[in-house]
């Protein structure tokens, strides 16, 4: 059951009407910065215009779509403001992938430019020479290269308003083939930064730390544009370093952190090698999203900074928020909370698409102003996952409790059935950190015969050695039979997204090297 929402401000709107608010209200308050430069309301607005005019004297138009290779920078987000008012496509690529990830998207996106944050990111700044981008000046934003433009780039039709006008193209990590990119449009990141921002009760006296990175949707909609619309201040921060995030969280003010797991299973571990809980005096709100967040990182975390660590779940076609914890109803366990205002999310039948009983496991559906306009030059596939109805089907696996909270078990395709019996691995993942020397770990199964095993890959923390026979005791002692990792690999760092999200498809292709155990 979820309540209205006042969208006002968000519904039809377009993302640079958060600028024009902001220049008026917060005209002489700094609003974002990174490590070089800060503006205010006024600064911020002036900078968006000067871009605006740079990027159509270069030859942008609205309905083109403009790559953007990048790291959080200032720099990058007005671009993003930039090019909402000129009505081109944002399409953010993090610039840590490869030249042919980063080519493929290029193409399929039948790009108009790219553009490079290469003052902040040497791997931006690498793709940049490759593609013979030249400098391209802003000020007082520095460290950007342009590529040439691409005469044969057909610009796509304007909406009708920010409820069919397409702000932001991201391609979903992790797959194979041709790339798919989820269309989100101004009315999808509106109505979450509208959301996000009130539920984490944001206003002029926050300064957020936005080190999820602006390429993914968490990071575009909650983190930054959910600041920047309830007038808080962003510093963005190009690459999660847990010294430093340490050290803004102690000595900064830093008031909001939203991040990965992974991010908060790294602090803890810095906090365990300094044998000190990490100060942070300021900070009143702390959420995990994008991975499932373990129980164990949870209680830790809470129990260094004496507040909840609240936990949500999206997915990037929800742009990306579904549901989410509430600051005056925290969880005690590993539950994602209700659903946000105006958003309904069920728990379905895989199969007859009919709704499940209370607490049975089945597939998330997900209905509300949250969902994509669709996959990118991609109708068949669009249509199998958005309903005639609307609904979204995620292809996670879920239950929902009698209280309206819903509890993620996992991606249907990482069901494994071993003998018969169902195995998720986020349950198994969950019982591997509680092992004290486990810093991350993830959970695949393997095909062996006419049967799946289960196989865990494994992070140790660093300095500390993990014995094979002790963790199989653990398992064996927290877990059925069926559920206990057939084998074990050990990872000095599990593969990860830029982001911390851990790279399931390529651990499994790991798992299916293996052999017979």
């Amino acid at each position: 059951m979820t309540k209205n929402f006042d969208r006002s401000f968000s519904k039809g709107s377009y993302l640079h009407a958060i600028i024009d608010r902001r220049a008026e209200d917060a005209a002489d308050r700094i609003l974002l910065s990174d490590a070089e430069i800060s503006l205010d309301g006024r600064g911020l607005k002036q900078a968006v215009d000067k871009a605006v005019t740079a990027l159509t004297d270069y030859g942008v138009r609205g309905g083109d779509r403009v790559v953007l290779v990048n790291e959080n920078a200032v720099a990058l987000q007005v671009l993003i403001f930039a090019l909402s008012r000129i009505g081109a496509w944002s399409v953010l690529i993090n610039a840590r992938l490869t030249r042919n990830e980063i080519l493929k998207i290029t193409e399929h996106a039948g790009a108009r430019t790219t553009l490079y944050t290469t003052g902040v990111s040497p791997d931006a700044a690498a793709h940049a020479e490759a593609a013979g981008a030249v400098p391209f000046d802003i000020p007082p934003l520095a460290g950007l290269r342009i590529a040439p433009l691409d005469e044969t780039a057909v610009a796509e039709p304007l909406g009708k308003d920010g409820a069919d006008q397409v702000a932001a193209l991201i391609y979903t990590s992790g797959t194979t083939g041709q790339p798919k990119g989820v269309m989100l449009t101004h009315d999808n990141l509106l109505f979450i930064a509208e959301v996000s921002g009130s539920i984490r009760a944001i206003g002029p006296n926050d300064l957020a730390y936005g080190v999820l990175p602006t390429s993914h949707v968490f990071g575009l909609a909650s983190v930054f544009l959910g600041t920047l619309a309830h007038g808080g201040h962003l510093h963005t921060v190009s690459r999660f370093a847990p010294k430093e995030a340490a050290r803004a969280l102690a000595e900064d003010g830093v008031t909001i952190f939203q991040g990965v797991p992974a991010m908060y299973a790294h602090l803890l571990e810095l906090a365990a090698k300094n044998g000190t809980p990490l100060p942070a005096p300021k900070l009143r709100y702390l959420s995990a999203g994008g991975a499932p967040l373990d129980l164990t990182i949870k209680t830790k975390i809470e129990a260094m900074w004496k507040q909840p660590l609240h936990n949500g779940y999206g997915l990037t076609e929800t742009a990306p928020t579904v549901t989410t914890t509430r600051m005056d109803n925290p969880a005690t366990d590993d539950t994602v909370g209700p659903a946000i205002p105006g958003v309904d999310f069920r728990i379905a039948d895989r199969d007859t698409g009919l709704p499940k009983a209370t607490g049975e496991v089945g597939e998330i559906w997900v209905r509300g102003p949250n969902v994509m306009k669709g996959y990118y030059r991609d109708p068949a596939q669009t249509a199998d996952v958005i309903t005639g109805d609307g609904w979204f089907r995620s292809g996670d696996l879920g239950r929902e409790d009698a209280d309206g909270n819903l509890y993620v078990v996992g991606r249907l395709k990482e069901l494994i059935i071993r003998s018969g019996f169902n195995v998720y691995p986020a349950e198994v993942e969950g019982v591997l950190a509680q092992h004290p020397d486990i810093a991350l770990s993830a959970v695949v199964g393997r095909v062996a015969g006419d049967n799946e095993e289960v196989i865990a890959f494994v992070q140790p923390i660093a300095g500390r050695t993990i014995g094979e026979e002790a963790l199989k005791a653990h398992m064996r002692a927290n877990l059925a039979p069926y559920k206990c990792p057939s084998h074990y690999v050990f990872l000095q760092a599990l593969p990860a997204t830029a982001t911390g999200k851990i790279l399931k498809a390529q651990l499994k292709q790991q798992a299916d090297a293996i052999g017979a155990v």
